[in-house]
């Protein structure tokens, strides 16, 4: 179990860093190209990974759609309306977060807002789920990843003037969509978009 702990508490600080890299980078293309990098080492070869140890060795990177600028986008946020889920995540019980702001800005595009979750219990964090038009087709049917900040996937805090920089290029997939061990919160109904977010991580095979 040591062992265990250790491997987890250095995949922790792995991604933490990288997202650390992320943020402080003055060039987007060339931070997510880091970050796509970086993250297809750790799943390679990080014991923590999420791909299973079978499946390690033929595993070259995650599928991603081509950086696009255009899906780095500003929004504001607003109080969100009051809202608290509690969701099963297997062996681990159940999590706890509550809703605490809402996109706006996103309908135009996407034909809906997001809200940003702060996940209950000790320490906290921000969580941000989300589904969208191509789940099922061309991304894992049940949504990605942009925000998670209790693992260390932290884009950034909310800026003056409560707004916030969404860069859907760094969405990913939970790692439910890899390997059945897993247990994941997904995107709850507050935060399925109908238009299609064609930015960040997409199964292999979908261009």
């Amino acid at each position: 179990m040591l062992s265990e702990a250790e491997d987890l508490w250095d995949w922790r600080q792995k991604v933490a860093n990288l997202y650390h890299d992320v943020r402080f980078h003055p060039h987007p293309p060339a931070a997510w190209r880091h970050w796509c990098e970086t993250r297809a080492g750790l799943c390679r070869d990080h014991p923590q990974s999420p791909i299973e140890p079978a499946d390690r060795a033929a595993f070259d990177a995650p599928a991603m759609f081509p950086y696009d600028p255009a899906w780095r986008l500003e929004v504001r946020l607003a109080p969100a309306a009051p809202e608290r889920l509690t969701l099963g995540t297997g062996a681990d019980g159940n999590t706890s977060m509550r809703a605490f702001a809402r996109t706006e800005g996103l309908r135009e595009r996407l034909h809906g807002e997001l809200t940003l979750y702060w996940i209950e219990g000790y320490g906290g964090g921000v969580f941000l789920p989300f589904a969208d038009g191509t789940n099922g087709t061309e991304t894992y049917g049940g949504g990605r990843y942009l925000l998670d900040t209790i693992k260390g996937a932290d884009l950034g805090a909310a800026r003056p003037g409560g707004r916030l920089l969404l860069d859907f290029n760094f969405s990913y997939f939970p790692s439910c969509a890899y390997s059945s061990r897993y247990v994941c919160p997904l995107a709850p109904p507050a935060n399925r978009l109908p238009g299609a977010v064609r930015a960040g991580e997409r199964l292999k095979g979908g261009l």
